[in-house]
């Protein structure tokens, strides 16, 4: 075979297959045998294995697996990936509609809704309609890099299908949710547990653990299959004004879109289906916990906007949490960094929705006294949210003169010092600054991700200092010597020295982090990035008073009654003069000064810029107090646009919106 010929044949195979595969995977509606497909399959790979040259990337061949180790890169998501807000009844879907409408000055608004798939999120990237970039969700902000497994996934199109004429986008970022199939899942299990192997307890587990396999050829056997919900970017190409418009385009270039999908009129309508598929949910051929309500229009989602972990122009519905009935062994009492005391019931290991569930919280001692709960009770579980396993009643009381219902401590567990019960509060606490627990778990908390990202600062190891008194306070970390690391357990050279490069690289945290990572009561990430923002260093910080920090919009009296208080301890104030001895700046980087001419202005990009990227000059608008968006419309006050500009440009001249090129966008900033 010559080369040409054997060119124009991985053509026509790549395409018989890429069409047979969406057939099959995608529509249901299958137009081959498998032996057939087989046979193309198996063609083709002969061909590519003569001419290896004309090998792509992202050939069908490709979804049969790599012999090369998938990758474990971390992947900086282009846009945040933000995780839901959740409602459980009826009145919670209610209230959250007529926050939508209140934020939209509207009387009514359109829904689309979407069943919630129990999978892993996951990012894909197209580049010219070709798949380059998988990640999982991670921590919103990044998640790993899994493209080769991904490529196995054959509902993921590798190459975008297009109509006759129509460009696809130049770069397009989308969301969806990988999953298993019930039927799928059982074959899986049945496999493995005829090869002594132990098997998965849910198909959410079966499915996180297969897009991280290193072996993507495993990952190929394992039969997942993907969703599209939603888009983080789109450049080029046509574009979309409603969610339920983008579910069909992402349809026509070849994605799998739920056929359960509705795009409702009023909130009536979205209870109506979220009850029926309440209803429906065990004869679906996949797992759903729940229902995703989006407001269906683009532009009314940028202007309801989200808070720091959620949009607030989309929510889910949660089915009912699973039931299960087990007996409690006995109830312990934790405590927690902030010195609260929480009893937690240790039960007999019961299954409850596909997961094996030995421990529930009874969330305080109030809660202890209202269920009436004694070791040996017979009482009934549920995975709230299908999630938090928690108590909900005793269906079976241990009768007997030696069983008597569970009585909060007088002493704290862990260190014997006396409790106090919280102000205004159910919980007791331990006020016990040296307490050996509270300690542990600050600083678990001070080295966990969202705070100063310590990593290799895990408990195990915290455990063992705190046992060799190598640690007293969170400052202590930053003293730590490598001759400290080696007496660990499990603790080599390369190991300790990558805990002291990480000790080390989280010096340079800014004061936002690290007053998260101080755990203070009722200060969490948003309020800490506010504080931050608002008083730069800590030194300002400390010196403030109720009055000051109440004069700060977000900042409440409880938390600033917190922050006060927090600040005014003896042993705070040593902490924090350690951390400063130890290198630690705590200040937060100043945000460059807003210009008039972008405040609340709306920007849209389009076309290839020359001397900026995409990210560096939406980031630059932000900045100086401008948002950019990703359509056109009469609300838009500016438009950038560099070489080859798609679609949009148009729209903009039809508007008549301001147009401005490269070079005068940089003017506006020296401005």
């Amino acid at each position: 075979m010559k080369r040409e010929e054997a060119k124009k044949r991985i053509e026509y195979l790549s395409d018989e297959l890429n069409k047979h595969n969406h057939k099959y995977y995608v529509l249901s509606e299958p137009s081959i045998s498998d032996k057939e497909y087989d046979d193309l399959l198996k063609g083709l790979v002969d061909i590519e294995t003569l001419f290896p040259e004309f090998l792509d990337i992202n050939s069908p061949s490709q979804r049969i697996g790599s012999k090369l180790p998938a990758s474990a890169d971390t992947v900086i998501h282009k846009v945040k990936m933000y995780s839901l807000d959740n409602t459980y009844s009826v009145d919670e879907i209610r209230a959250w509609d007529q926050r939508v409408l209140k934020g939209l000055n509207e009387a009514i608004c359109e829904y689309t809704v979407e069943l919630k798939i129990d999978g892993i999120s996951a990012s894909l990237t197209y580049e010219n309609g070709e798949f380059i970039l998988g990640a999982t969700r991670g921590d919103g902000t990044s998640g790993e890099n899994i493209t080769n497994n991904l490529r196995t996934v054959r509902s993921i199109p590798l190459k975008l299908y297009k109509k006759r004429s129509e460009v696809l986008p130049s770069l397009l970022d989308v969301r969806g949710e990988v999953y298993m199939s019930r039927k799928d899942f059982d074959s899986l299990n049945n496999n493995r547990k005829k090869d002594g192997q132990e098997i998965f307890a849910n198909p959410r587990n079966a499915t996180s653990g297969s897009v991280k396999l290193l072996d993507s050829r495993i990952t190929a056997e394992r039969k997942l299959n993907y969703f599209i919900h939603s888009y983080g970017a789109i450049e080029g190409g046509k574009e979309c004004i409603s969610q339920w418009e983008f579910l069909k385009l992402a349809k026509d270039w070849g994605f799998s879109v739920q056929n359960t999908s509705k795009l409702c009129k009023d909130i009536d309508e979205v209870i109506k289906y979220c009850l029926d598929f309440q209803e429906k949910r065990d004869g679906l051929p996949y797992e759903v916990d729940g229902v995703v309500i989006k407001v269906n229009s683009l532009l009314s989602q940028q202007k309801l906007g989200e808070t720091q972990k959620s949009p607030r122009w989309a929510v889910a519905y949660k089915f009912p949490a699973f039931q299960a009935t087990t007996r409690v062994e006995r109830i312990v009492v934790q405590v927690g960094r902030t010195g609260v005391l929480t009893p937690v019931a240790e039960l007999e290991p019961v299954e409850c929705a596909g997961v094996v569930i030995s421990r529930a919280t009874l969330h305080n001692f109030d809660e202890v006294e209202r269920l009436q709960i004694k070791q040996g009770d017979r009482v009934l579980i549920e995975r709230a949210g299908d999630v938090i396993p928690k108590i909900v009643k005793v269906v079976e009381s241990t009768e007997g003169p030696a069983k008597e219902v569970f009585k909060a401590p007088v002493n704290c567990p862990a260190c014997g010092s006396k409790i106090v019960k919280q102000k205004d509060n159910v919980a007791l606490k331990c006020i016990n600054p040296s307490c050996a627990k509270q300690l542990e778990r600050s600083i678990l908390h001070f080295s966990s991700r969202g705070a100063m990202d310590i990593e290799g600062m895990g408990e195990a190891v915290v455990n063992q200092l705190l046992a060799e008194s190598k640690l007293g306070d969170i400052a202590d970390i930053y003293f730590l010597k490598r001759e400290d690391l080696l007496t660990l357990e499990l603790f080599k050279d390369k190991k300790a020295d990558n805990l002291i490069d990480a000790i080390t690289k989280s010096k340079e945290q800014p004061l936002s982090r690290i007053l998260y990572g101080f755990g203070i009561a009722n200060i969490g990430e948003k309020a800490a990035l506010t504080l931050a923002e608002n008083f730069v260093d800590i030194d300002s910080l400390m010196k403030a008073g109720i009055d000051e920090l109440t004069g700060i919009h977000e900042i409440g009296s409880v938390m600033a009654e917190s922050v006060v208080v927090y600040f005014n301890r003896g042993a705070v104030k040593r902490t924090i003069d350690k951390l400063k001895e130890a290198g630690l700046k705590m200040v937060e980087p100043k945000k460059k000064q807003g210009l008039k001419i972008f405040e609340n202005k709306k920007f849209v990009f389009t076309g290839e810029l020359k001397t900026l990227t995409r990210s560096s000059a939406r980031n630059l608008v932000k900045e100086m107090g401008g948002s950019v968006v990703s359509t056109v419309s009469k609300n838009t006050d500016f438009m950038v646009i560099g070489d080859s500009p798609g679609s949009k440009y148009k729209k903009a001249l039809e508007l008549n919106i301001k147009i401005i090129d490269e070079k005068q966008f940089r003017e506006m900033l020296n401005a």
